[in-house]
C-alpha cells in the first residue's frame, strides 16, 4: 500500500478531485500555502494499492496543468522599500509535486 500526498495548485484542485473520483480514489483535502508564491494551493492524500499508483500519477499529471503568472519580486530589503519600485517578472507556475510513501499499515475504524 502506499500515501500519494499531492501538492496543487487551487485552481487545478476540483478538476483533479473530481477525475480521482471518478476514477474511484478517495482523497482528502487540506487547504495549504505555499511557501515560494505565500499563495493558497490543495494538498491532497490518497491512500492506494501498490498496483493502482501509476494510475493515481497518471490522473494527476492530466490534470495540473503548468502555465506562467506575472509577480512582484520581494524587495530586496524583505520588506517594502519607498525607493524600491519591483518590475513583474514571469515565472512558471502550476503543475503538481507529488511524494508517494510506503505504508506499513491501514486501518479504518
Amino acid at each position: 500500500m502506499k500515501l500519494i500526498i499531492a501538492v496543487v495548485q487551487d485552481k487545478d484542485s476540483n478538476r483533479l478531485i473530481n477525475a480521482l473520483n471518478e476514477a474511484k480514489f478517495q482523497t482528502t483535502k487540506l487547504a495549504t500555502t505555499g511557501g515560494f508564491l505565500k499563495e493558497g494551493n490543495t494538498t491532497l492524500i490518497i491512500g492506494c494499492q501498490d498496483e493502482y499508483v501509476d494510475e493515481a500519477l497518471k490522473i494527476i499529471k492530466e490534470n495540473c496543468s503548468q502555465r506562467e503568472q506575472m509577480v512582484a519580486p520581494i524587495s530586496p530589503m524583505g520588506g517594502s522599500a519607498d525607493s524600491y519600485i519591483p518590475n513583474p517578472v514571469k515565472i512558471e507556475v502550476g503543475g503538481a509535486t507529488v511524494f508517494v510513501l510506503p505504508i506499513e499499515s491501514f486501518y479504518r475504524f
